[in-house]
């Protein structure tokens, strides 16, 4: 299992995008967080298995019909989630 952290920009503010990501990660099993940044952009985490990171990328691509994501930034990191997906404020 491995760990990653990700900068989601876009149209990903005031559209709902963080409630459709925790409701359908939370959905799929995943565990880790959504949070808004200050500079407009989305950080997402999650700690899953490397045959589940396209099922959560899709997620974070898709996320709400009101957004738009333009680029997403992968990186790994060494915290590691269990329990369930959640929005953090």
């Amino acid at each position: 299992m491995q760990s990653y952290k990700f900068f989601i920009s876009g149209r990903v503010q005031g559209v709902y995008y963080r409630a459709n990501v925790a409701k359908n990660a939370q959905k799929s099993g995943f565990s880790g967080y959504v949070k808004n940044l200050d500079d407009g952009r989305v950080e997402a985490a999650v700690s899953c298995h490397n045959e589940h990171l396209k099922a959560f990328k899709t997620i974070l691509h898709n996320g709400s019909p009101a957004s738009s994501v333009s680029s997403i930034e992968e990186q790994f990191i060494d915290e590691f989630f269990n329990g369930e997906f959640e929005i953090r404020y």
